[in-house]
């Protein structure tokens, strides 16, 4: 008796490519079109606006760099002489090292404080749910509102700072017209408004570091205090970083804080220029004296700047996760 011949099995055809083939020939290309193209769709959007009001503004702002423009003019090329201006300029150097010595004498403490009530907050405090949204109501306050306060407590005449001081037997210091006393009260400001934003990035990444750490640590006779120098440290020191990087790149595009707190004159710095930054000058160059041009070069300066920051924390990272991989 003949076996019946056995067929080859037939392939499953998948139901993506059964239905492609299933339409007619134009609405299978529309449909593979489809889910090529839709995707780019749905990012379309940010690329659009980034391209309208992020990437135009900074080519045209380097384009005019590279001119001679004054309000109401037409450019007239001058190539890289405001950039050659600025190196040969006083107000330019005398900006760059105010940026230099705000941004320092403000992130140094502000970290600092910001590690420290991290670290308390960790603990199992009473209420400490009420002190995390307490840390944070600095940085929802205005800068305006903050300022304006602030310039009455460092006032010269009747603030509250000189007054303590002359219970304790100090001089009445004048904070708004020197250089290091003016300096110092707006670091104070930016200090009050940002450390307990930081407080609370530093606590999200304390809170995600392994207990066994801290159990074996405890083990081994380490206090707190060691703990935190050998335990907490060096598992949140990604974190560490990336909070420099955002303060170096906040005290490099101060502006609202020393333009406020300098009243009439804040545009300027103070009578002296005392405390005008980066962005101050920028600002005054360009609607104040029309110098469009100057401004712009100013703008790449502190964008080549920032560059140079992300620059060097890449560098940094590198070599940390080296370090941690060897």
């Amino acid at each position: 008796m003949r076996r019946p011949t056995r067929r080859p099995p037939v392939p499953a055809v998948p139901a993506t490519a059964a239905r492609t083939a299933a339409r007619p020939p134009c609405a299978a290309g529309l449909y593979r079109w489809d889910l090529k193209a839709t995707p780019y769709a749905f990012i379309a959007p940010f690329f659009l606006t980034f391209a309208a009001f992020g990437l135009f503004p900074l080519l045209y702002t380097g384009w005019l760099s590279l001119h001679r423009v004054e309000l109401g003019g037409e450019p007239e090329w001058r190539g890289l002489e405001n950039y050659t201006g600025l190196a040969d300029s006083e107000f330019f150097r005398n900006a760059l090292v105010n940026t230099f010595t705000i941004g320092v004498i403000s992130t140094v403490p502000q970290l600092l404080m910001a590690l420290g009530l991290a670290h308390l907050l960790n603990y199992r405090l009473r209420g400490r749910g009420f002190f995390r949204v307490a840390v944070l109501a600095p940085y929802a306050t205005s800068i305006a509102a903050a300022t304006l306060v602030f310039a009455q407590l460092f006032n010269t005449d009747y603030g509250l700072i000189n007054s303590a001081l002359g219970l304790v037997g100090f001089d009445p210091v004048d904070w708004e017209s020197s250089k290091w006393p003016a300096q110092i009260a707006i670091s104070v400001i930016v200090t009050w408004r940002w450390t307990g934003y930081n407080a609370l990035i530093y606590l999200a990444a304390m809170q995600a570091v392994p207990q066994d750490l801290y159990e074996a640590a405890a083990l081994d006779g380490a206090s707190r205090w060691r703990q935190f120098l050998s335990v907490t440290i060096p598992s949140i020191r990604p974190t560490i970083l990336f909070t420099i990087i955002v303060s170096t790149i906040g005290a490099t595009q101060l502006f609202g804080e020393p333009m406020l707190y300098g009243g009439s004159v804040g545009i300027s710095g103070g009578s002296g220029n005392q405390f005008q930054t980066l962005s101050l000058l920028m600002y005054e160059k360009g609607w104040v004296t029309g110098a469009l041009g100057q401004a712009s070069a100013i703008a790449w300066v502190m964008l080549l700047l920032l560059l140079l920051v992300g620059g060097a924390q890449t560098l940094v990272s590198r070599a940390n996760r080296k370090k941690q991989e060897g």
